[in-house]
């Protein structure tokens, strides 16, 4: 009887400490590498900074796996449902070439975690031995704030509202496949194309490419020296330092920039988002001021176009189209494409996200603004005001897209 106690507990010895040595062994061979090398993790698909696999890797397994249990990130009963594997097999839903990109490095992650904590778990030992400090735990440095805003899904959200929204500026010669675009790739070659068939692949591409993005200094990016034509452009000069276009690239050049340099240290840090702003849509639809006052030449003009509520019988309240651009004295005129603004979540959003964004034909506002004294131009995050208001006027749209079908209004119309 007593040699059958023996044997029992030598088995059960044994058992344990086989379960011990192959999680051991496991995590030497297929995590510790992770843990050593110089290369990101796969993480980098979903998290520009403040994320890698490293973070949540100790030097021994046991200290690791505590680490991991400790922070809620392990499944006892289920391993293979453990969450630091969900966090691990996490894709990006908008941007199926990346995920192609970073398969092999995710497949052996995956498979490493996996095995390791299949081992783990089945070892008691390791199931119950003391909890570690908190200051023990391995983890990211950045609060899950900066964690959650550092993710490239946020930052494509920001970049569909600031650069996609206001792509009609740069499309005519930029959309990858376009006519035009065509003949400017033989002429000057790919590096044209920068423009892609969806807003996940062109940031995708402006980030690995890096030529027109200045990390360091975003104002001196050539996505804005280009449209502003300090740096040779052969599509002419598309924006003025404040406006809409300007606005919108350098805000998500600069939010870029910060998350790559890992400036966002806490939460305290990130920027306030708006939630009245408004989610731009880009159109062909071309609006018109006829003979501009002789006193706005050269000024940015800025036009906001409210729809009549027949059944409310007044003005919605939030505008339904914005634009602005340079105005001509000398030619005569201010022309340019809508972008059109819809409330974040609403029908109208909704339904041109679907489809092509477009207006309905009826009775419309347009306030118009100037900046006589350049305001804009030296503070580019300077809006318009009050006193830079030059009139409204009420007309009746036929809205058809191109340029030679656009909306015109007599400037001399709009009254204050």
């Amino acid at each position: 009887m007593l040699t059958r106690w023996i044997c029992l507990g030598a088995w059960l010895v044994t058992s344990v400490a086989t379960a011990d040595d192959t999680a051991t062994k496991v995590f030497e061979q297929r995590i510790l590498p992770i843990f050593k090398s110089d290369q990101p993790s796969s993480c980098v698909q979903c998290h520009l900074a403040g994320v890698d696999l490293k973070n949540y890797i100790k030097p021994s397994s046991e200290a690791t796996f505590q680490s991991l249990r400790d922070q809620g990130l392990v499944n006892f009963d289920r391993p293979e449902q453990s969450k630091i594997l969900k966090l691990i097999n996490m894709k990006d839903t908008d941007n199926p070439g990346a995920n192609l990109l970073h398969a092999k490095s995710r497949e052996v992650e995956l498979t490493a975690f996996a095995e390791w904590l299949k081992a783990c778990c089945g070892d008691p030992k390791l199931r119950n031995a003391p909890k570690l400090a908190a200051n023990e735990l391995a983890k990211p440095a950045r609060p899950n704030e900066v964690i959650r805003f550092t993710r490239t899904d946020r930052l494509l959200e920001s970049f569909e509202q600031n650069i996609w929204g206001q792509r009609h500026r740069c499309m005519g010669c930029h959309s990858e496949g376009s006519d035009q675009n065509r003949k400017l790739v033989k002429e000057n070659g790919e590096q044209v194309s920068w423009m892609k068939k969806s807003a996940a692949e062109t940031m995708t591409y402006l980030i690995r490419k890096k030529d027109l993005i200045d990390v360091e200094d975003p104002e001196k990016s050539l996505l804005l020296l280009k449209p502003l034509k300090e740096v040779e452009h052969g599509g002419g000069k598309k924006f003025l330092k404040g406006d809409l276009g300007y606005k919108g690239f350098r805000t998500w050049l600069e939010d870029f920039a910060k998350v790559s340099r890992d400036e966002y240290a806490k939460a305290a840090d990130l920027p306030k988002s708006d939630p009245r702003r408004l989610k731009e849509f880009t159109s062909e639809l071309w609006f018109k001021l006829s003979n501009p006052l002789p006193d706005w030449d050269d000024k940015l003009l800025q036009v906001t176009i409210y729809r009549w509520d027949e059944r409310a019988k007044k003005w919605e309240t939030n505008p339904i189209a914005a634009s602005d651009r340079q105005a001509s004295a000398k030619f005569k005129t201010w022309q340019h494409t809508l972008t059109l603004l819809a409330a974040p979540g609403s029908d109208r959003a909704k339904e041109w996200q679907r489809g092509e964004a477009r207006l309905p034909n009826g009775k419309y506002l347009v306030k118009a603004h100037v900046d006589r004294n350049g305001r804009t131009l030296t503070d580019w995050k300077a809006t318009m005001r009050n006193d830079d208001f030059v009139g409204q006027a009420e007309f009746q749209a036929n809205w058809r897209n191109s340029y030679g079908a656009m909306t015109v209004v007599e400037a001399e119309k709009l009254k204050k």
